[in-house]
């Protein structure tokens, strides 16, 4: 069933998936893999169109909007290294990796590039804040190649919303800057693998290392009690802002899409996550599985 789940997931992003891709999903041989795929066409669940599968019939016209979609992908990827430079520069940034669209190498024409930031422990809201307004100022606001909107510090590194949502952004993660830390990383998050066991994103990209003397520079300036509390009233103005701004979320949706404290900074007003649960859990009364 675990089979089912996964391309079910996938189908919500009108992502039908290769039997190679289901097999590094699974942890299971491909020729297993390919076994139970045919198993599953030939009793009507499934539908396959040149090695890809999905629950759509409609898999021709899924499959020609991924193939445009990784297309899109590689104009991202190529600017991928110049956005990644820079943002390795900002002080107290630990490591970074690509999340969202471009993990899992597809992309919209007004998609954008989603950053995942491991920030030094204490000052995760000064280095967001310094992000934010390089982004407000010097890109007028554009997020198209700098979309920084989840922050952890090295503290803080299990995710503690255990779902398939997290579970497929974490698992797809690519590093672009200290792969160490990022690994680190996964490993506090092998909760994973009782979705995916043993995935490794087949996705390779350049990696980024070093420290310039302007982000070490500021780094000094900022330790101790300077910058704990300048940490500190950044983290409160912030959440003061978006509790103001949403004031129409609930305690429970504002504590999931915009969760703020000094080790977590999400700012994610689209509750794009429990739209993405509700719309499986359809698919899966749909397909008569159980969760």
């Amino acid at each position: 069933m675990n089979l089912l789940k996964t391309i079910a997931y996938f189908d919500i992003f009108n992502h039908p998936l290769k039997d190679i891709e289901i097999s590094n999903l699974l942890g299971l041989s491909l020729l297993q893999t390919q076994s139970y795929l045919s198993d599953l066409v030939s009793n009507g669940q499934l539908n396959c169109t040149a090695n890809y599968y999905s629950l759509r019939k409609s898999i021709d016209t899924q499959i020609h909007e991924r193939k445009l979609k990784e297309e899109e992908a590689k104009k991202y990827f190529r600017k991928l290294p110049a956005y990644t430079k820079l943002i390795k520069s900002f002080p107290f940034v630990r490591a970074i990796s690509i999340s969202g669209s471009l993990s899992k190498n597809v992309m919209q024409e007004d998609g954008d590039i989603d950053y995942f930031i491991i920030t030094a422990p204490g000052r995760l809201w000064i280095c967001r804040t310094l992000l934010i307004l390089f982004k407000k100022v010097f890109l007028l606001n554009s997020k198209k190649y700098f979309c920084v909107n989840y922050f952890v510090d090295e503290d803080n590194l299990e995710i503690i919303d255990k779902n398939i949502f997290t579970a497929v952004e974490v698992s797809h993660l690519l590093p672009v800057y200290n792969l160490p830390l990022i690994d680190s990383f996964k490993k506090k998050n092998k909760w994973t693998e009782s979705f995916f066991p043993g995935f490794e994103n087949p996705i390779k990209t350049k990696q980024f290392e070093g420290n310039g003397i302007i982000k070490t520079t500021i780094e000094s300036i900022l330790k101790g009690r300077i910058g704990d509390r300048l940490d500190l009233f950044l983290m409160r103005n912030t959440y003061k802002r978006w509790s103001k701004k949403f004031e129409h979320f609930d305690a429970d949706k504002l504590e999931l899409t915009m969760r703020s404290n000094r080790g977590v900074s999400k700012h994610h007003p689209r509750d794009f996550q429990n739209r993405v649960l509700k719309e499986f859990q359809v698919r899966m009364n749909q397909l008569n599985i159980q969760e």
